[in-house]
């Protein structure tokens, strides 16, 4: 069976396939934007902040001379990521941030050393090795607290979010249709070479990846030092970003980009010996430089994004790099042969030229068989890639990570259950005498519309994709809440009533460095509350020369009281100490041990 097109719709056949790649990129930017503008975290923090020098909530009884911050991954900054204010939230003058003795992950700034007494807030913003971006700000006094500042603004310009994340989403979709499509035009449909819808198909993907990758390139400065878009046209934040492992990544895209244009033209030009046999020199020169081109190229492509993102932190990085190049061009070989496949030979049989035939045969089997290895890689590799990010499964619906991790996953078990029905299709038919052309009309429409859905929902793995590598890690940032039982001490019992064989039963969350919530409830033997006059709190460093911090406790209701702004430093082993006073005259401590991510 044979689908051809009346001449009189040629016109409406170019429009429908550029206003079908216009809609995809909408809608994958769209996805993007609704993703990444649905949370209200200041920015996706890769790297994490340790502990600093004073700690946060210490009262000092002279002013440091320097400020130092250790993270668990090496940061970059710039003259603006360090900032000291006063109660009043004014910027005080501080020296230049560098890093200490070389150490990539520790940073020192001096101070003035004309410091009053009072609260003091310091603001910091830095890059991690990943690309990304992490902030915060903790405080310390002087001789006593004061008031504290203004709250200090973290976030990340909305619109400099946005798109940036648009830019990624871009980047991805372009890269599918210019690897997978060049790989559909040029080896799996023969007449692809010639065809001009599916060269403009690639064409467009190079464009698209350029464009991505440029506005990425051009935002990462804002984006590092928390300005608004127009940022983007300062030079010195360009400078800035240039300088990093990304710019160095995002500069090498574009090299490689246009490297693979060059070889797509040679491979498409009409005449040429990749396109039909000519001198049987030139020819078999050709025939192995250009395969041996596009693979490594291909494959240094997924590179710049591996080598500048989550894979390269963290554990296992020797097997993470790769395995995220080969997730990433398996997607990439599918979508991009799909879109191609789907605008090129799968249209319906009106949108054709009279005098051009298109077949099934031998494009739809080929891709079935490409798409098919394209699903076992990505099945394997996202495996693995799941665990290193995640791994426990309480993160899994516990982390703004795991819950994106679970709605891929979910949209990627759609796809398969299409491709699923697709490649039942190709195996049936293809049995037959006639082959895949003689398929009734109806079962071809069939075939059409399920290779639309797995376009749409690829688009949307795409989207959901670039809201991931732009979101904290499940195993850096789920801590699991801490809850423990301690007996009162048998000496307490006798003092207070309703207190003999009485326990503290506490509840830390999220029990990680920053700000916590603890929960404190007394319980009698019989499981009910018990009221005492007060509880004061502190929190103490076991391992670590660190003063105790004070933690302020406030009775919710009889029995149940609340630390609602306990600050923990840093990760690590400590101690929270709760002295209950069970009468005018007697005190109790009773000791909380447990650890912070």
């Amino acid at each position: 069976m044979t689908y051809r097109m009346h001449p009189v719709r040629h016109r409406w056949a170019r429009l429908v396939t550029r206003l079908a790649v216009v809609v995809l990129l909408a809608t994958g930017g769209l996805v993007t934007d609704l993703a990444s503008t649905a949370t209200t975290h200041p920015a996706y923090a890769h790297a994490y902040l340790l502990e600093t020098s004073p700690v946060d909530g210490e009262v000092l009884a002279s002013p440091p001379a320097e400020v130092r911050l250790r993270f668990d991954d090496a940061v970059s900054f710039n003259e603006r990521s360090i900032q000291l204010l006063d109660t009043n939230a004014k910027k005080l003058a501080i020296g230049i941030a560098g890093h200490v003795d070389g150490k990539a992950n520790t940073a020192r700034v001096s101070l003035p050393t004309d410091l009053t007494e009072g609260t003091y807030v310091l603001a910091w913003r830095v890059t991690s090795a990943d690309s990304h971006v992490v902030s915060g700000a903790f405080s310390f006094s002087i001789g006593h607290p004061s008031a504290t500042a203004a709250p200090v603004e973290q976030d990340a310009h909305r619109a400099v979010l946005v798109v940036d994340a648009v830019g990624r989403a871009l980047a991805f979709l372009g890269l599918a249709l210019a690897l997978g499509g060049a790989l559909f035009v040029a080896v799996l449909w023969p007449a692809g070479r010639t065809d001009r819808r599916g060269r403009r198909i690639v064409w467009s993907g190079f464009a698209v990846l350029t464009a991505g990758t440029v506005v990425v390139l051009l935002v990462q400065g804002p984006y590092a030092a928390g300005t608004s878009l127009a940022g983007v046209f300062d030079p010195d934040l360009l400078g800035a970003a240039l300088s990093t492992r990304l710019g160095y990544a995002l500069l090498a895209r574009l090299v490689i980009v246009l490297a693979l244009g060059v070889a797509f033209g040679i491979a498409v030009r009409p005449g040429s010996p990749a396109a039909t046999t000519g001198t049987a020199g030139a020819g078999a020169t050709r025939r192995v430089v250009l395969p041996a081109v596009a693979a490594v190229g291909a494959v240094a492509l997924t590179l710049t994004w591996a080598l500048a993102d989550h894979a390269q932190t963290g554990v296992q990085t020797w097997l993470a790099v790769p395995a995220t190049s080969l997730h990433l061009l398996a997607m990439g070989l599918w979508l991009g042969g799909l879109i191609t496949l789907a605008a090129c030979v799968l249209v319906p049989a009106g949108r054709r030229e009279t005098s051009q035939v298109i077949t099934l045969e031998p494009a739809l089997p080929r891709f079935s068989r490409l798409a098919q290895g394209c699903f076992a890689v990505i099945a394997v590799t996202g495996v693995y890639l799941s665990w290193r990010q995640v791994g426990t499964w309480a993160a899994l619906g516990a982390t703004d990570f795991g819950r994106l991790l679970l709605g891929k996953l979910a949209v990627v078990l759609a796809v398969v259950g299409l491709a699923a029905g697709a490649r039942r299709f190709v195996r049936r038919r293809g049995r037959e005498p006639l082959g895949l052309d003689a398929a009734p009309s109806a079962a071809v429409r069939r075939l059409r519309g399920s290779v639309v859905g797995e376009i749409l929902l690829g688009v949307a793995v795409v989207s959901i994709t670039a809201v991931l590598v732009n979101t904290a890690p499940a195993r850096t940032s789920y801590a699991p809440p801490v809850h423990t039982t301690v007996p009162i001490p048998a000496a307490a019992a006798g003092s207070a009533a309703g207190l003999r064989d009485a326990s503290v039963e506490v509840r830390i969350e999220p029990a990680r460095s920053g700000s916590n919530v603890a929960d404190i409830y007394l319980t009698g033997p019989d499981g009910s509350l018990v009221a005492v006059p007060e509880i004061s709190g502190r929190l103490e460093s076991p391992d670590r020369e660190v003063p105790a911090l004070p933690v302020t406790v406030t009775a919710a209701e009889p029995g149940h009281y609340v630390a609602n702004s306990m600050s923990i430093p840093f990760p690590g082993v400590w101690v929270l100490r709760l002295d209950i006073r069970v009468s005018d005259f007697d005190e109790t401590p009773v000791r909380v041990q447990f650890t912070a991510r």
